[in-house]
This record gives structure tokens, sequence and C-alpha cells, in this order.
């Protein structure tokens, strides 16, 4: 029997996931992770940190998320933060609103400091793609277009803001995915 989004939800729910977000310096092959925010199933920080990239963050990307590039001067370099990511993922489910791009950062930000891309020791899953599916099957079809954090959260009637900053965004991704499980949003 084919399990509803719902049910996968809170199946994986019970592995007791992590959930992560990033901020970069754009959207390019050469963009970098600026900032990473990590949260538990009930939504407290279990990492934030800004992070110093090698290039400079664009001005139309600080209108976005706010991090200027004063604010990561004295930041960690990205091989500097690295290993406390892995570790915190080693053998655990990771959910990312679209791990595609989050998972694209990781890889650029890792060939940009000279470092060895290995899978991040955990088990990503999309929230984006997950949500999906839930959303359609509420309309009464098999999938819907992706939506964004900000209309997923207010789909959901979640009160957290999509803030484009990475501990505020992984918070309103796992409140979406405990929605989709049918429990409640933690505070």
């Amino acid at each position: 029997m084919r399990n509803t989004a719902a049910e996968r939800a809170l199946a994986i729910l019970e592995d007791g996931p992590l959930f992560f977000d990033t901020e970069t310096t754009g959207l390019s092959k050469t963009a970098e992770i600026v900032e990473v925010g990590v949260v538990d199933v009930e939504g407290k920080t279990v990492l934030e940190s800004l992070v110093r990239p090698r290039r400079r963050i664009p001005a139309d990307v600080i209108a976005l998320h706010g991090i200027s590039n004063e604010m990561v001067r004295d930041a960690p370099s990205w091989a500097e933060v690295w290993p406390e990511v892995q570790l915190l993922f080693q053998g655990r489910r990771v959910g990312i609103f679209n791990a595609d791009f989050d998972l694209r950062m990781m890889r650029q930000s890792h060939r940009q400091r000279g470092l060895a891309w290995e899978e991040f020791g955990g088990s990503a899953f999309c929230v984006m793609k997950m949500y999906a599916r839930f959303y359609g099957e509420r309309l009464g079809v098999r999938d819907s277009k992706w939506q964004s954090l900000q209309n997923a959260g207010r789909q959901c009637g979640i009160a957290l803001p999509n803030s484009h900053r990475a501990v505020g965004d992984a918070r309103l991704t796992c409140a979406v995915f405990r929605h989709m499980a049918g429990l409640p949003v933690a505070a």
C-alpha cells in the first residue's frame, strides 16, 4: 500500500531528523554559503553560524538576506564550519527545503575551499518535493507544483515568516514538515 505524504512525514519524524538551511552569495555556479542553520524536530537551534566566503556578497543578495560582508569578515570559513556540520549529520536524516539547491551550494563551497566532496554522512530529503505531494493530495491531485517555503508556511497556517536567514528558514521547514505529519508546530 502506498504511503501518503502525511504518513511518510510522520514516519520520518519518528527517526528524529534535523532540518537544515543555507544562505549564500547568490544562485550562480560560483556562489558560496555564507550562513548555515540546523534545527531539531522541535525547532530548537542545533547549529547557527555565519560563514566567510572567498568572494564578496553582492548588494542585491545582501538586500535579500541581510548578511553583509562586514558580518562575515571574521566568521569561520566553510572548511572550518564543515566538520561540525558533517558530525551533526552523521547517520541522520536531514530535511531541506529545496535540497537540490542546498546540496549544490555545499558541493560548490567544498570545491572553492579545495575540499573533496563526500556525501555529508546523512540522508537528505527534500521537504519541498514532499510538500508538493502533500499539497496535491489535499487538492485531490497526484502532485501539485512546487511551492516556495513562504507559500508552504502560509498554506499550512504557520505564523513563522520566511526570514531568509538560515535558522529561521530551517525552523519554518521543520514547522511545515510537522504540519504535514499532523503534529503541532513547535514553538
